[in-house]
């Protein structure tokens, strides 16, 4: 057996170093959002541990302790001179400002959600039976719909929408709309807000995220024009749809070729299929990078075993690429597939007949 090279071995340890400090850095801050902290420091007023916790009744050891691994990982800035903490704009962004196109506290309680159901992976590893979407902690539901939430907000109705021929003139004009995989339905309410002479109905399988995204569409004052029901993608109601869209999700489906058949069937004559997947290269070594190694990880432990817990079990995983994508549509019946845009995150597709 060959010796191992020590400064490769000091190297890794170095770059491993940097990783458990952001995973112990990631669960700081889904507590800090959970208790409030970033949301009373987002005015960017310096404050010291005890004057913090004067804002937020939390003890300032506590906060002592928080605020000190933060700065530390250079989430908040600190200054000597005052014993200060604050957030500079940049950093309330990220971390306070829920609706900023950079938000990003979500994406650490989607994070939580693949250590707290760990187990649970581990076991269908060993069983092969895979594990369901709903079979997930809450904070998984939660962090998924804040973390792509940013996304959404940044481009579906400036980039997207206007990227699919004749779609938005359609949804200008008052159109039907599907929005199948909903989850909370950020992205529908969006859309509705956008389009208020369209009508939305958001479909998802998993009953507390229709709960939850009637509750958001009151919220946001849309509920007459927007609805939520309890369906799969292969089984939602046909409704003559001029856009169905499917959000991050087509890959998490055991049957995803069966659900573009459902879709095709669905469709107004003209109607466009809109998915929206990860980004991702049709070839592994184009995804060795920064985003591919979050949506790898994030396929391993969520949407491989999501899908494989239902009927075919195809697991695309969420690094797909668009070939087998394509094949997905066309072996679904549609005879037009086109990459209409792009973000570091995530392709946009439009499929028609």
């Amino acid at each position: 057996m060959r010796q191992p090279d020590m400064q490769k071995v000091d190297a890794l340890v170095g770059r491993l170093v940097g990783d458990i400090g952001a995973a112990v850095s990631g669960s700081l801050v889904v507590l800090g959002d959970d208790v409030g902290l970033f949301k009373a420091m987002a005015d960017g007023e310096p404050v010291t541990a005890a004057e913090l916790s004067k804002r937020t009744a939390v003890k300032e050891r506590y906060l002592r302790e928080w605020l000190s691994a933060l700065a530390a990982a250079d989430y908040l800035t600190y200054d000597e001179k005052t014993d200060r903490f604050r957030l500079t704009p940049e950093q309330a962004l990220v971390f306070a400002e829920e609706d900023s196109p950079a938000f990003f506290t979500g994406a650490f309680q989607l994070v939580q959600a693949m250590w707290t159901d760990e187990p649970k992976v581990a076991d269908a590893f060993r069983t092969g039976k895979g594990l369901g979407w709903h079979e997930h902690s809450n904070c998984l539901f939660r962090g998924t719909e804040r973390f792509f939430r940013t996304g959404y907000n940044n481009s579906l109705v400036t980039e997207w929408i206007p990227a699919l021929d004749g779609v938005e003139d359609k949804l200008k004009a008052g159109a039907m709309v599907a929005d199948v995989g909903c989850g909370h339905g950020s992205s529908t309410i969006l859309m509705a807000q956008a389009y208020p002479a369209s009508r939305f109905v958001g479909y998802d399988y998993h009953m507390p995220s229709i709960e939850r995204a009637r509750a958001a569409a009151r919220e946001a004052g849309v509920s007459d024009r927007v609805s939520f029901a309890q369906a799969s993608a292969s089984t939602f109601p046909a409704g003559r749809y001029d856009l169905v869209a499917m959000f991050d999700c087509l890959h998490d489906m055991g049957d995803p070729v069966g659900a573009g058949k459902h879709v095709k069937e669905t469709l107004a004559p003209g109607g466009t299929w809109m998915i929206v997947e990860p980004f991702a290269h049709d070839h592994l070594k184009d995804n060795l990078n920064p985003v591919g190694r979050v949506y790898y990880g994030a396929s391993t432990m969520i949407c491989t075993p999501a899908s494989m817990s239902q009927e075919v079990g195809l697991a695309l995983g969420a690094q797909a690429g668009e070939t087998r994508l394509r094949k997905v549509a066309l072996d679904a019946g549609f005879g037009h597939f086109h990459r209409a845009t792009e973000t570091p995150f995530n392709m946009v597709f439009e499929v028609r007949a």
